[in-house]
């Protein structure tokens, strides 16, 4: 049971980017690549259709890719589940899984119920398990393809390069 590395830490936050300066000022964070309104090809929060746009700023903390996320509009949504508009924390913790529905059903036999499944529009399935009785928080999983891990490899090379000067970068 929760036996995935998690590879990302997830902020929900009212403004990636005023968040995302804060970081880099702070703890030194970043750079960041800004992906806004991004559209999921479809997802189900809570057994029901959704569609939760939201906009994701994403850098290096340390050893960890740090996603500041923010939910753009209202409706239901796996941020909804946690905060309502105006407040702000940590949300989820991701794992690269071999199989999602084999996670989701693992984490459903442990008490973990599943609060969110989605495809995003470049091709990437990912659920929210709802773990927060025992984290605090939700965690995403997803599997390891290799857009994805050319992406988290994208954002460790530029953090390894940044000069602290420029907070962002443009997407890829």
């Amino acid at each position: 049971m929760l036996h995935y590395k998690p590879v990302q830490v997830a902020y929900f936050v009212n403004d990636i980017r005023e968040t995302a300066a804060r970081m880099a000022a702070a703890v030194g964070a970043g750079p960041f690549y800004v992906i806004e309104n991004i559209r999921l090809d479809w997802c189900e929060h809570r057994g029901e259709p959704s569609d939760f746009v939201h906009s994701s700023a994403y850098g290096q903390w340390g050893d960890t890719m740090l996603e500041l996320v923010q939910q753009e509009g209202e409706g239901d949504s796996p941020f909804r589940d946690m905060y309502q508009p105006g407040e702000e924390g940590i949300h989820h913790m991701a794992c690269f899984v071999d199989s999602i529905d084999a996670a989701i059903t693992e984490y459903e036999q442990q008490g973990f119920p599943l609060a969110a499944r989605a495809m995003a529009q470049q091709g990437t399935e990912f659920a929210f398990i709802d773990t927060r009785d025992l984290l605090g928080h939700m965690l995403e999983v997803y599997v390891a393809s290799e857009a994805l891990t050319g992406f988290y490899e994208l954002v460790r090379m530029s953090s390894e390069r940044w000069n602290g000067a420029e907070v962002f970068i443009d997407s890829p």
